[in-house]
């Protein structure tokens, strides 16, 4: 990455004691360091044009967001998941998701119902472009219906997993036919919330969630190795 769009990401970011930190953040979510990365310090911290303590520091707090794996005497890397971990977080997702599906079709108002619309309406646009297809990750719609439950505990708990799983889906996630397929479902999702039909948002739902789970372990190459219960 040159230095021009390193000056860039810092200009954009906050004041000192926190720019580092969400520098690095960023570069590992947009794919600039891919799973498995090493993080070079002297490197960064000279790009950056700071001391190596200050981004210690970003390391251990991007470490403790799970974005970083420390190794002992050999470094700080960014993340890889094994098909196991990539599962417990979609069903870690899915537990808050559809918890937030269930009150936000007791509390949602038909403005906020009408704002995950607009989002839609977005993307569907974007799409229709010339070059577009891919989805657009902000605003993420699952984050508007969480952010419309309006309980920030929930919030903060899907955000700590929404970033976990952001690595897989810088991946898994830039192919047009699951792009679209995937508008199409938020779509069915809505239409339920819109009647407070909770019951069938939340099949939907985890039915959407149960195929990008499997859609990003197979873009990976990997499968679900946990055995399958019988319900």
């Amino acid at each position: 990455m040159s230095s021009v769009d390193i000056s860039r990401r810092l200009e954009r970011n906050g004041t000192f004691s926190r720019r580092t930190e969400a520098v690095i953040r960023e570069m590992i979510l947009d794919g600039s360091l891919a799973p498995g990365d090493r993080i070079n310090e002297v490197e960064l911290a000279g790009e950056l044009g700071i001391s190596r303590g200050p981004l210690r520091e970003a390391i251990q707090r991007l470490a403790g967001e799970g974005l970083l794996t420390v190794i002992s005497h050999r470094g700080a890397f960014v993340r890889t998941f094994e098909p196991r971990e990539i599962v417990e977080l979609y069903e870690l997702r899915a537990a808050l998701e559809l918890h937030a599906i269930r009150l936000l079709a007791e509390r949602a108002s038909d403005d906020g119902r009408t704002d995950v619309d607009a989002v839609l309406a977005g993307a569907r646009d974007g799409m229709a472009t010339p070059n577009g297809h891919a989805y657009p990750a902000e605003p993420d719609f699952h984050q508007r219906l969480v952010m419309l439950v309006d309980n920030q505990a929930l919030l903060r708990s899907w955000l700590e997993v929404h970033r976990q799983l952001s690595l897989v889906r810088t991946r898994s996630g830039q192919e047009p036919l699951r792009d679209r397929a995937t508008v199409l479902e938020h779509d069915e999702i809505l239409a339920a919330l819109s009647k407070r039909d909770a019951e069938r948002a939340v099949a939907l739902m985890r039915a959407h969630l149960t195929c990008a789970m499997h859609h990003a372990l197979a873009v990976l190459g990997l499968t679900d190795e946990r055995p399958t219960t019988q319900e």
